[in-house]
């Protein structure tokens, strides 16, 4: 019967993943339908804007040479116009001569002929007639405006739709993870010379699987990427996988997006419990503030709880617990660390593998301190006091020192104090180092054996610190971890 129904139940969750993967798929396919109905909207708004734009230059050649022929046709008519009269008053003339010499030839007095032979003579010499050109100054043909657009026509027949570049393959195997970076890399099916650039989206995801119709996070892009690979750089891990996508482009159009890759991006992300915290640290986010006066509006607002002579609505405790700057009724609880123990917990255990984070603190802090505690560290433990914690402390209370400390014993360090810590944990091999986060010079190592979970954790007195997490470890620490494997340190366990 057990059996059975431990089967059954194997049975129940892969049908309720296979209904996940069959519901989200379907969510793609009514995406598509839904981007498929507007894409071609756009591509046909855009080939008639194309066309009406041809239209326009065509309309406008056409204007522009009928204006051309116009012009020709306005100077030709007025050079042949003008001859034209020329030409008419010159006949005019001539034959007002001709009809005198006729009367004279006729003429019966022949003492008046010769005079008047001799006159007609001379008009003729003089007449317009003989002083015209009669070869029309400009031709009547046109031929020199007339178009031919075969070649245009045939060009015009022969436009298509713009070649799309191929759709690129993200190199699964080449692409790498390392130092809260991502190298991705891609390749075209054939090389394609036309090709301007890619554009590469990707996404941050905690599925594994294909990109889901909804999701937590939006693609971000880079444009303008000239070489088939691309670097990201300074990420912070926020989730376990990062999804990637790439399309080719040509200086007109785009092309399809590859296949989505999906890569694991591991680091250890965790939050600051701000229900550990003691009551004079103001923990918001990643962030601690140290806050002398946490402690004494707990205490007035204990004492306004037991009034009774005032209206609820004005009493101080509600004025308090209004204020955007305090949260009193967070700073209440049996686990919040109390007395001199100023100390915070992140909210996350290590119980397996190698993690990395690190925190920026201020250096006038008149004391600091960050490692590793147990779960079940006392509310009244300072950091390294007991045997339940690790930590590097600083102390800038008259004498400024840095120490390493655990068990109530402590060690000095003889190195430079840095802004930024980075802290490795390698929960198996009982290794907790102290780095600075900056040069990655080790600081100290702990070696113990860790017998059960231990979570991050953080003192700070006048002081103020922030956390960075979502970090892998880096490659440098790895190496020097390698190194430093096997072999005897000066930095070995406090004892």
């Amino acid at each position: 019967m057990g059996d059975q129904k431990e089967s059954l139940r194997k049975i129940t969750t892969t049908l309720a993943l296979k209904n996940e993967e069959i519901t989200n798929f379907i969510c793609c396919l009514k995406q598509s339908l839904e981007n498929l109905e507007g894409n071609s909207i756009r591509v046909q708004e855009d080939l008639e804007a194309e066309f009406n734009s041809l239209h326009a230059v065509l309309d406008e050649l056409k204007d522009s040479m009928v204006t051309k022929i116009k012009q020709e046709r306005a100077s030709r008519t007025y050079e042949l116009q003008s001859q034209l009269t020329a030409c008419s008053k010159a006949l005019e003339s001539s034959e007002e001569l001709l009809e005198l010499a006729n009367q004279t030839l006729c003429s019966p007095e022949a003492s008046d002929f010769s005079q008047a032979a001799k006159d007609i003579k001379d008009s003729v010499t003089m007449a317009p007639a003989f002083r015209l050109s009669l070869k029309a100054k400009v031709s009547d043909s046109m031929s020199h405006m007339m178009v031919d657009f075969t070649q245009e026509r045939e060009m015009l027949k022969v436009i298509k739709f713009l070649p799309v570049p191929a759709t690129p393959e993200i190199l699964l195997s080449e692409c790498q993870v390392y130092d809260n970076t991502v190298t991705v890399l891609w390749a075209l099916p054939e090389p394609d010379s036309k090709i301007d650039h890619y554009d590469l989206e990707y996404r941050r995801t905690n599925h594994e699987g294909p990109p889901r119709a909804r999701e937590d996070y939006p693609w971000m892009v880079v444009e303008g990427i000239r070489e088939p690979e691309y670097t990201l750089t300074r990420l912070r891990f926020e989730t376990r996988y990062m999804t990637f996508r790439v399309k080719a482009c040509n200086k007109a159009v785009a092309g399809e997006f590859s296949e989505p890759v999906t890569l694991e991006t591991h680091a250890f992300l965790f939050k600051l419990d701000a229900g550990s915290a003691h009551q004079n640290l103001k923990v918001e986010d990643l962030t601690v503030d140290w806050d002398s006066c946490g402690g004494k509006v707990v205490q007035d607002i204990r004492k306004d709880k037991n009034r009774t002579n005032q209206s609820p609505m004005h009493s101080p405790a509600r004025t308090a617990m209004n204020s955007p700057k305090r949260v009193p009724s967070a700073r209440v609880g049996r686990d919040r660390f109390t007395a001199e123990s100023y100390t915070v917990l992140g909210d996350t255990f290590i119980d397996a593998g190698q993690q990395y984070w690190e925190v920026r603190f201020d250096k006038e802090s008149k004391a600091f301190a960050v490692g590793l505690a147990l779960r079940n560290l006392g509310r009244f433990d300072q950091l390294g006091k007991s045997n339940a914690s690790w930590c590097i402390h600083l102390n800038n209370w008259l004498q400024q020192s840095l120490t390493a400390k655990h068990n109530n014993k402590a060690r000095s360090l003889d190195c430079p104090i840095p802004d930024r810590i980075g802290v490795y944990c390698n929960y198996e091999e009982g290794i907790l180092s102290f780095y600075n986060a900056r040069t990655k010079t080790l600081m100290h190592t702990f070696r113990t054996k860790f017998t059960q979970p231990v979570v991050p954790a953080f003192s700070v007195w006048n002081g103020s610190f922030s956390v960075q997490t979502g970090l892998q470890v880096p490659s440098a620490v790895q190496s020097g971890q390698r190194k430093n494997s096997g072999t005897s340190s000066s930095n070995a366990s406090l004892t």
